[in-house]
């Protein structure tokens, strides 16, 4: 399906800005303040973090990108789960700043990536099939744990080909061709479900993770999540067990030199098990004897009347 980039290393891809253009030319992630990456199959940087179908608004392709504004998820996360009057420490140094007196707030303690590194969690089976990006842990006063949420970002994988697109605007030219690119999502049913409902279920069984599970994506993935579980998923107030969608979107655009900011679009707390039930039980079923029917089809025989067809619900 064709598609075109919308963000190329964090800007605009026609944005001819001197901030964007120093961007490109040191392949600069600007939500990692470092190098991207993000990389193609043969490991060059891709720098792509937003692709628009032709059927589709703008869908943020890479999770580094809801990182902006400093990892300000984070802090919406921590706020929803504990309180407004968060503030936000690296893991390694929260406890020494509260002996210290510098910290005012709420203080919560955050393990992950480029912020003090990731819990040593034993593997199971050999493989670390449990871990989440992210633990927001909130501490006493006295710097002792006092409960924890966890946090899992995901975007949403790529198929086809951007490359020829992004080297046009790499060197500074119009595309003659929009990409190939799509946007994998079957992997909302054979990969991103099912890992939120193992991890879900694992973080069940803490006792201090009394706010559950949050998982951050961009809208369109959110959506796909949603009717692939149906729409009877029931509301529950942040709890042991709990799932809370938090989804985010591009705002407006921007003038070049500018990179568009984050809009948060809504939230949804559930439970795990209401989503694990949702996920096996049958959704989006076709109308029956669908397979007749296409037998019918090519064998040249009559297609079922309405009567018929409608006699058959009736049975059911």
């Amino acid at each position: 399906m064709p598609s075109r980039i919308v963000e190329l290393f964090g800007y605009g891809p026609q944005d001819r800005s001197a901030v964007a253009s120093h961007g490109r030319r040191k392949l600069q992630c600007p939500f990692l303040g470092k190098q991207c990456v993000k990389t193609l199959n043969d490991g060059t940087i891709s720098g792509v973090c937003t692709l628009k179908l032709v059927n589709s608004g703008p869908v943020i392709c890479c999770p580094i990108r809801l990182y902006a504004g400093n990892y300000e998820i984070l802090n919406n996360v921590a706020q929803a789960a504990f309180g407004q009057d968060v503030e936000l420490h690296p893991s390694g140094q929260i406890r020494r700043k509260i002996s210290r007196g510098e910290v005012k707030g709420i203080p919560v303690a955050v393990f992950g990536k480029r912020w003090g590194g990731e819990l040593r969690l034993p593997k199971r089976g050999g493989r670390g099939g449990y871990f989440v990006d992210w633990i927001l842990a909130r501490l006493n006063k006295d710097g002792s744990l006092a409960e924890f949420a966890a946090v899992e970002v995901q975007s949403i994988d790529t198929t086809g080909n951007y490359r020829a697109e992004r080297n046009a605007h790499m060197r500074g030219a119009t595309p003659t061709m929009s990409s190939t690119a799509g946007l994998n999502w079957e992997n909302v049913s054979k990969r991103i479900l099912p890992q939120i409902i193992y991890k879900g279920h694992v973080l069940r069984r803490e006792p201090l993770c009394q706010r559950g599970l949050f998982f951050v994506c961009p809208e369109p993935v959110y959506e796909r999540l949603r009717q692939r579980l149906g729409g009877d998923l029931l509301a529950y107030q942040l709890q042991p067990g709990a799932l809370t969608f938090r989804w985010y979107d591009l705002g407006n655009a921007v003038p070049d030199g500018h990179i568009r900011p984050l809009s948060h679009r809504g939230q949804f707390t559930t439970t795990i098990d209401q989503v694990a039930l949702a996920f096996t039980a049958p959704a989006n079923l076709p109308p029956p004897r669908v397979y007749e029917q296409a037998i019918r089809e090519e064998l040249g025989a009559p297609r079922l009347s309405a009567d018929e067809m409608l006699n058959d619900l009736m049975k059911k």
